[in-house]
């Protein structure tokens, strides 16, 4: 069986070389609403430079205008508004980047990040189409920085509304910030702030129209108070079932996504750069046994197949940016050679260079069995990867297409000292 996967992939694949082999993919999502683009660490730096081409090609040639990544709403925001002009007190990327100020910030206080921004903020400022391109943080764990942001807005406005925000935010003071005292209270002890979130949530849903509009404000406060919202019922869910947790925050980027395809109107396009995990259809995995769902599912799932093109990344060995424990200092870590038969070995064993796999009707048949793929996270111990980074997945139904990354390096972090969580 192996012998047959690499003979296709031999036979199937193409030499990734330079952004110019890149079109074959921009051509290949033909007209796609979403392109998912995966990767399967976050701390390695060819899955952010290769990503960051294709968008590229993607927002110059196929018309996108919405990129959405694995951050935080607020700290997003501000790279959003620095790209259309809005922000006046950065001067360069480099500088609005200080906003991602909560672990794991290498995640997108990056260097490899910074060309893209600026890139998206020249492209803006020459171009006079309007929605201008904009950067999303679709993910869910800025609650306590999603609730200031309504508050503030709230108040700026001098809406009575803060009032509502103000109240739901006092429930969750006396948890200081800590989710996981948030989580174990409202989990165990159902101590939490259900109700308070709920309320301001259907309050901003209701009133949205009467809110002021320029400069997406009146997005960023609904999408801010979903935040809130989902992000409760995450950390009350996370200490009685990690499928539910999970299903809760992929759901929410899903949601997320959509009201920014909404706020965009009908022609809207979008980018999305997240992990693998979360961008390969869950249905093609274990995950699916588990009870979970996925990005890459659900978007699947709402939209006409042709709408959809799904690009998982990979690496055979190299080394990335990871940590030991969740919230403790990131290092470089030496990535191992990948494990017998897993997808990467096969990958290497068809050619030791970087190459690029679509998946079409002609050749999905090659790729139907089961293989392990895999999966770094942000915390990674490469002693004991064989035992639980390898996620069995159906290739060509959990992607499009596949770029494979031969030997990769670390990303290169801006801040390299550890922040307070």
């Amino acid at each position: 069986m192996e012998n047959k996967v690499v003979q296709a992939i031999e036979k199937y694949s193409t030499f990734l070389s330079g952004p110019a082999d890149l079109d074959q993919l921009k051509d290949a999502a033909g007209d796609a609403k979403f392109v998912l683009l995966g990767e399967a660490s976050h701390g390695t730096s060819e899955f952010y430079t290769v990503r960051a081409e294709l968008t590229k090609k993607l927002i110059t040639e196929r018309e996108f205008s919405i990129v959405a990544v694995e951050g935080d709403w607020p700290a997003c925001q501000a790279v959003n508004r620095y790209i259309k002009g809005y922000d006046t007190k950065h001067n360069t990327a480099r500088d609005v980047l200080s906003s991602f100020n909560r672990w794991p910030t290498w995640m997108w206080a990056n260097e490899e990040i910074i060309d893209l921004i600026e890139w998206m903020k020249n492209h803006n400022e020459k171009h006079e189409t309007q929605p201008k391109v904009g950067f999303y943080g679709i993910d869910m764990y800025s609650l306590w920085e999603s609730m200031e942001e309504v508050i503030a807005y709230l108040t700026k406005i001098d809406s009575p509304d803060a009032e509502v925000a103000k109240k739901a935010f006092t429930c969750f003071e006396p948890f200081n910030r800590d989710n996981q005292e948030y989580a174990v209270s409202a989990g165990l002890y159902s101590e939490g702030c259900i109700d308070e979130v709920a309320k301001l949530l259907a309050t901003i849903q209701r009133k949205k129209e009467q809110y002021p509009c320029e400069e997406e404000m009146r997005l960023n406060l609904e999408v801010n108070a979903l935040v809130a919202y989902n992000a409760e019922r995450y950390y009350r869910s996370m200490v009685l079932r990690d499928e539910e947790s999970w299903n809760i925050r992929d759901t929410h980027m899903v949601h997320a996504l959509n009201e920014i395809m909404k706020f965009y109107g009908v022609t809207a396009k979008a980018i999305v750069w997240e992990h693998n995990t979360h961008i390969g259809d869950a249905r093609a995995t274990d995950m699916a046994h588990n009870g979970m769902v996925n990005v890459g599912q659900l978007i699947r799932q709402q939209n006409k197949p042709e709408d959809v093109f799904a690009v998982g990344l990979g690496t055979y060995s190299g080394t990335v940016i990871a940590a030991d424990e969740w919230g403790v200092n990131h290092d470089v870590k030496t990535v191992p050679k990948a494990v017998k038969g897993s997808w990467e070995d096969l990958m290497h064993r068809a050619g030791a260079y970087d190459k690029v796999l679509i998946f079409n009707e002609e050749n999905k048949k090659n790729f139907q069995q089961r293989i392990g793929h895999r999966a770094i996270g942000v915390v990674y111990r490469p002693e004991y990867e064989q035992f639980g980074n390898y996620v069995p997945s159906v290739m060509s139904d959990r992607y499009d297409a596949f770029i494979y990354i031969e030997e990769s390096r670390a990303l290169q972090p801006l801040v390299l000292e550890r922040v307070v969580l």
